[in-house]
């Protein structure tokens, strides 16, 4: 079964909730980059070791987060999927943010991130 952009994406948040790596690993393709306001163009393998592991690497013993919802997942076109979430961290306070992600061949090849404010 071919999966679409959209569950592409879903499947990609659920491996990041969960921390599977490996799973997740296997979504982005090799050219692969991340761009949010602290990152400018990242590789894959940049975004692995410092953007994936965010929950072990603040808080080693517990999740960073202690819930993280999509809000909006759309499909913009063939290859775009937008993605609006909300998430509230264990110190407190609660965030949205909008991702704007390409999806080509199955695999994901650009995720940009616009940050948003408190909720």
């Amino acid at each position: 079964m071919i999966k679409s952009p959209t569950d592409i994406v879903e499947e990609a948040f659920r491996h990041y909730r969960s921390q599977d790596r490996e799973a997740a690993h296997a979504l982005y393709a090799d050219g692969f980059t991340f761009t949010s306001p602290r990152d400018d163009h990242i590789d894959k393998a940049a975004f692995f070791e410092r953007c994936f592991p965010t929950a072990e690497r603040c808080f080693p013993t517990a999740q960073r987060f202690v819930e993280q919802r999509l809000l909006h997942v759309v499909p913009a076109d063939e290859e775009l999927v937008l993605v609006h979430y909300e998430y509230e961290l264990t110190t407190g306070g609660r965030y949205r943010n909008v991702e704007a992600i390409t999806v080509r061949d199955g695999l994901i090849r650009e995720v940009q991130v616009f940050f948003g404010g408190g909720v």
